[in-house]
């Protein structure tokens, strides 16, 4: 499902136009982005938690040529989801 698909699902769910929707939805993303961004992160009890990790530096290497390379430091995203989610999905629930 891409973004639109979810508007339109969504839009159809809550009887609302698609224009409130999209609204909706891009407000939720720039929350959640703007919250990781400062390392806050977002929990929703049951469904997940959106946060940052930090990642050491290490040492690859390249498949090509075998050719070991510094792999520097980073702060990645991450979603872990909640218990609920994962028992729904476990269920093979549709």
């Amino acid at each position: 499902m891409n973004k639109y698909e979810l508007i339109e699902t969504m839009a159809h769910q809550t009887k609302t136009s698609k224009t409130d929707t999209e609204r909706w939805l891009n407000a939720f993303i720039d929350t959640v982005t703007t919250n990781m961004k400062k390392t806050d992160g977002v929990k929703i009890v049951g469904f997940g938690t959106w946060k940052t990790a930090k990642r050491k530096a290490r040492v690859g290497r390249n498949p090509q040529t075998g050719q070991e390379i510094k792999i520097p430091a980073r702060t990645v995203p991450v979603f872990r989801p909640g218990t609920e989610l994962k028992n729904y999905i476990l269920s093979n629930k549709k």
